[in-house]
């Protein structure tokens, strides 16, 4: 599969399945896992580490008795996310057991 990130009815539209005909979104569906691949969330970022973890605890404590003027000097990045290609938090690959 060259494109894991390919919902099953635009997989089904570039696929042909035998006599050169167009095969069906669920038939995609079905398929997949027979190849030994399964619907997933796909992987968002770093898994945080216990040392990860120790270093935000101890940069949380450095800073807690921070006063306003001492944050006034911090640039905060805000960040907005926008899904315009698919339904936000239902993104799904497609990926073998034990791949990220």
């Amino acid at each position: 599969m060259n494109n894991r990130f390919l919902s099953a009815s635009a997989s089904s539209r570039q696929t042909k399945g035998r006599n050169n005909q167009l095969i069906s979104a669920n038939t995609v569906r079905r398929r997949l896992p027979t190849s030994g691949l399964r619907a997933c969330r796909p992987y968002i970022g770093p898994i945080l580490t216990q040392r990860h973890r120790h270093q935000h605890t101890l940069w949380a404590q450095e800073h807690a008795a921070w006063d306003r003027i001492q944050w006034r000097s911090v640039v905060f990045k805000d960040e907005s996310r926008f899904c315009i290609d698919h339904a936000g938090g239902r993104l799904r690959v497609w990926k073998r057991s034990g791949e990220r």
